[in-house]
């Protein structure tokens, strides 16, 4: 005999994410240290390419230009590589930049499995072209922040973000977010 109402849900491992009790408010927000720590840190390194001026020079010690001559035939993709020698300046810029929005999505949670997604390419291509060299794998970091991405891109941002706040008002609201 079958006593549908003693099973727990099967689909989510048998733990009650809603639930209540500490328990469940630490189930509700586990993700977000992670969130927390990957949006400082990519807000951190955005910042710090934009503020230093040696890093979006096209050559000089230190410039970004200099470091994409130093992996292009370490690199697990030198097209990559060669794609941004045409302009470092500009790639500097695109991948200071990416990291600042990528960071700040993530930190207020706002579209936050695109700025997941968005963080997870930069890891992949800075893994694939900068850390692919490094010996034995697990020294080179861009992997695991490649890794620590995948559960936000999967849940999102619910909780503690602007994402859950538009969800929030669109069900209490209807469709209509404004007015």
């Amino acid at each position: 005999m079958v006593h549908a109402n003693r099973t727990r849900g099967a689909d989510l491992g048998g733990t009650d994410l809603g639930g209540v009790g500490l328990r469940g408010l630490w189930a509700r927000h586990a993700l977000f240290p992670l969130r927390i720590f990957l949006g400082v840190t990519f807000l951190y390194a955005g910042l710090g390419k934009l503020m230093h001026p040696a890093f979006l020079a096209a050559r000089g010690t230190g410039s970004l230009g200099e470091l994409l001559r130093q992996v292009h035939s370490t690199a697990a993709l030198p097209q990559l590589v060669e794609l941004a020698q045409k302009s470092p300046v500009a790639a500097g810029y695109a991948i200071a930049g990416g990291e600042v929005l990528v960071g700040v999505g993530i930190l207020v949670g706002l579209l936050g499995r695109l700025a997941a997604l968005g963080g997870a390419l930069i890891s992949l291509t800075l893994w694939l072209t900068v850390s692919w060299q490094t010996h034995p794998y697990y020294y080179g970091n861009d992997l695991a922040y490649l890794l620590a991405w995948t559960p936000l891109i999967l849940a999102g941002t619910p909780r503690l973000s602007l994402d859950g706040a538009l969800t929030n008002r669109r069900n209490r609201h209807g469709a209509q977010l404004y007015g």
